[in-house]
């Protein structure tokens, strides 16, 4: 008995010195290390992202007094309505028209910045970013000023030379136009930034290889440049098309949605339906229709993005 009891007790503290040493094992591992810093952003982001998203979900499956299930319901009478399907429009003219002058407007200044002499370019970055650093509430207040029907700085200017006065605001076309004008203005500053730090990290020696190829300042751009660039620019596209469909101040501030809702955006009517109209159900499933369209845009971009990468 005394053997059969020895031998067990050697057994458990065998087991207890392995469990003790893979345990030790495990926090050495750097991806255990790296999980376990990450640990409160997953907390985080599951507190204030996932669990949100999924309650809209369970929102969207309930009528308007949030008592009864109603499935796909809400979804159906969003489709039969003619406003939806034009907040559905001006949401994708609006997000695509402003990335991509966004993104031309970015890599045009990055490349001015770039060439500039080392002293001068901290100073020209610093302005540069002004627009961006700016909260948004606050930069569109001013040009709302700007666009105002009796005291618009730049109808003023206009008269100047014989021309307008132009109805910024209160004309359907001209205000999608200053909505998309003011989100450029807004986001422009942050490809700026992205394609900066992007065409610092390609090496000069292809440059010069170029050069000595006989390639002219095009070539250098189209064979050079843009291929180096084209993961960052991919993913800040990405990100800049999630931001800009997301968009709410902007529009919100300027037109509120107006007129006769032809600048409404996802969020925007969203808010309108959600909140000022009491149907928080019929909002939130505003709001997750804009799920379907980012995802798809995003697998595209990632897919080639990750094509590139095993290509390389």
């Amino acid at each position: 008995m005394a053997d059969v009891a020895f031998q067990q007790n050697r057994i458990a503290r065998a087991t207890s010195t392995r469990r003790g040493s893979s345990l030790r094992y495990a926090l050495k591992r750097k991806s255990t290390a790296a999980f376990l810093m990450t640990l409160p952003l997953i907390l985080l982001i599951a507190i204030l992202v996932i669990y949100p998203a999924f309650y809209s979900l369970h929102l969207a499956t309930l009528n308007k007094s949030m008592q009864k299930f109603v499935g796909l319901g809400n979804f159906q009478f969003l489709f039969r309505r003619e406003t939806f399907w034009l907040v559905v429009k001006q949401s994708c003219i609006f997000a695509i028209t402003a990335v991509i002058f966004k993104a031309l407007i970015g890599f045009i200044v990055a490349h001015f910045v770039h060439n500039i002499p080392a002293k001068g370019q901290r100073k020209w970055r610093g302005m540069l970013l002004v627009p961006w650093v700016i909260p948004p509430a606050m930069s569109t207040l001013a040009w709302l000023w700007l666009f105002d029907p009796s005291y618009s700085a730049f109808n003023y200017t206009l008269s100047l030379f014989g021309i307008g006065p132009i109805p910024w605001l209160g004309e359907a076309g001209w205000a999608r136009f200053s909505v998309i004008l003011v989100n450029i203005w807004y986001g422009a500053p942050f490809f700026m930034i992205m394609y900066l730090a992007a065409l610092k990290s390609v090496p000069d020696q292809l440059y010069e290889a170029a050069a000595i190829d006989g390639a002219n300042w095009w070539q250098r751009i189209w064979y050079v440049t843009l291929p180096m660039m084209r993961n960052i620019i991919a993913i800040t596209t990405l990100f800049s098309l999630i931001v800009t469909f997301a968009n709410f101040d902007i529009v919100r501030i300027l037109t509120n949605g107006g007129p006769l809702d032809h600048t409404h955006l996802f969020a925007t009517w969203a808010f309108r339906v959600g909140i000022e109209g009491s149907d928080i159900p019929l909002g939130a499933s505003v709001s997750l229709f804009m799920f379907p369209i980012l995802a798809i845009a995003a697998i595209f971009i990632l897919r080639d993005i990750s094509k590139r990468g095993n290509e390389a």
